[in-house]
């Protein structure tokens, strides 16, 4: 059975981008919510492409919707470790 790992880019998002590269390289379901818009750079899109490569696609979710909240808790219900950097 493959483990479930989420990674949530909050206040280091380029951080967990790069969490989260790391962890394609295990045998795990992955998942990357990033809570308002990733930042834009040359370091993010290396993070990007390898996550690309991986077939893990960050979702972006609105940092002012009530929503957002309740959709991160139902996330961190469903995975079997969670990262929030």
């Amino acid at each position: 059975m493959s483990r479930k790992i989420l990674v949530v880019a909050h206040d280091k998002p380029v951080e967990a981008l790069r969490v989260a590269a790391g962890l394609t390289l295990a045998d795990i379901e992955l998942q990357v919510l990033s809570l308002g818009a990733l930042p834009v750079g040359p370091e993010v899109d290396v993070q990007l492409e390898a996550l690309a490569f991986a077939d893990v696609t960050p979702r972006a979710l609105p940092a002012d919707a009530p929503s957002t909240w309740d959709e991160i808790a139902r996330a961190i219900l469903a995975h079997d470790t969670v990262y929030m950097l």
